[in-house]
């Protein structure tokens, strides 16, 4: 069995004067978005044994207030590949993982995250993957298992989605902004 979790980046400032993309920081709705993810994937009881995150500035700020909330380091891996990787990259990715980790936490942007969630999780499976449908936000969590004993067996429709939780899950003040 393997179980893969799958992070977005919490919400950035769109405001701040940056020259790249790569290089836009977290708000402050972000920032308490993910220190509060953090805290509930503590209280869950989910450990990772293999964490891998796209350097980008707001993946970086956004695993900083997780481990916060989370209450200690993960061992986070950079690896450059998954910024604004697409799902058919982010599945290579995960297909070339090592066999050695169970639990592997995930952390990248979008629509490559939620559109590998839909492409391992079969259609009509359910609420949760309903919900992916309709909307992955900043800062979202999908943690999907594999009956498989490599991530080389990793495949198209392969995955069960165990559980998906946006911020606005935890704090309603932490839905979309009202106008």
């Amino acid at each position: 069995m393997k179980t893969l979790t799958l992070l977005r980046h919490a919400k950035s400032g769109w405001d701040d004067p940056v020259a790249r993309d790569f290089d836009r920081p977290l708000n402050g709705k972000g920032k308490r978005a993910a220190a509060m993810v953090g805290r509930h994937l503590r209280d869950l009881g989910l450990s990772f044994d293999h964490v891998v995150a796209s350097p980008a500035v707001r993946v970086m700020e956004t695993l900083d207030e997780i481990e916060r909330g989370y209450g200690r380091a993960l061992g986070i891996g950079w690896d450059r590949r998954l910024y604004l990787a697409s799902a058919e990259t982010l599945l290579d990715l995960v297909q070339a993982l090592p066999d050695t980790a169970a639990d592997v936490l995930l952390v990248g942007h979008n629509p490559g995250l939620e559109d590998l969630v839909l492409m391992l999780v079969p259609g009509g499976t359910g609420d949760l993957r309903s919900a992916v449908e309709l909307k992955y936000p900043t800062a979202s969590v999908a943690r999907m298992t594999f009956a498989v004993d490599d991530w080389s067996g990793v495949t198209t429709g392969g995955g069960a989605l165990a559980l998906f939780v946006r911020p606005r899950d935890l704090d309603p003040t932490l839905g979309p902004d009202q106008d």
